[in-house]
């Protein structure tokens, strides 16, 4: 059972669950804050106990607001982007074809017609960023899958601004942010891992940490890595 409580400007999440210690996170990349509960405490009680860590909540929400961000994208030659961690430099060329991108040695070509905005630009950048997760994603699932010993439904690709990536363990299906295919490989597969793991156990429990590290012991480092690699830029508001 999901609810929501608010402490002035701070939104919190709840989620009542069959567990039997309360655990407070903090998400990246902008600092969501949500409590897995046991079914029997009470919203007064966790609203007790989320006052009482609000210093380290707002330290660890103010480490992901420093966070490197991306500059604005105006989509100019030699502007920098990245695939897998690697980055290439813009190549704009208008031509009266089909829009496509390609790399091309250490450049990210971008074809378009002529007048063609900087939205539909982001749409085309965007939909190609989504092309090499679906690409990348079915590959890393036929590895863990069986490791871990879960299987999934099916698996989603889309902008998320919140969360790098989600699962729905009745369901059996993850989600995937669009944005792991601008970082390394690893931290992709760190988080493909992450929702598996969630098949199992469905909160960030003691459990799921074991899980993790009985399967993935590098996980730590990966997610050091993803956390500190710049954000796509946003008009964020805190």
């Amino acid at each position: 059972m999901k609810a929501q409580f608010q402490i002035g400007d701070l939104a919190v999440e709840v989620v009542h669950k069959n567990i039997k210690n309360v655990h407070l996170s903090v998400h990246p990349p902008v600092g969501r804050v949500t409590i897995a509960a046991p079914i029997a405490m009470k919203m007064d009680t966790l609203r007790v106990y989320t006052i009482a860590k609000l210093g380290w909540i707002r330290a660890q929400q103010k480490k992901m607001i420093l966070q490197d961000r991306e500059p604005p994208r105006e989509f100019l030659n030699r502007e920098s982007h990245y695939l897998w961690g690697q980055r290439y430099l813009m190549q704009v060329c208008e031509a009266d074809a089909p829009p496509s991108i390609a790399i091309s040695h250490n450049h990210l070509v971008m074809k378009v017609r002529q007048n063609v905005g900087g939205e539909k630009k982001q749409e085309l950048l965007d939909g190609w960023y989504r092309d090499q997760l679906k690409v990348a994603i079915p590959a890393m699932l036929a590895l863990w899958e069986p490791q871990i010993g879960v299987k999934t439904n099916r698996f989603f690709v889309q902008r998320m601004k919140t969360q790098w990536g989600s699962c729905n363990p009745s369901a059996k299906n993850i989600r995937i942010n669009t944005e792991l295919a601008k970082k390394p490989r690893e931290c992709l597969e760190y988080i493909v891992v992450h929702e598996l793991m969630h098949l199992l156990e469905p909160s960030h429990n003691e459990r799921f940490i074991k899980l993790m590290d009985q399967h993935m012991p590098k996980w730590h480092s990966h997610r050091q890595l993803l956390n500190s690699l710049p954000l796509r830029y946003e008009q964020w508001s805190y």
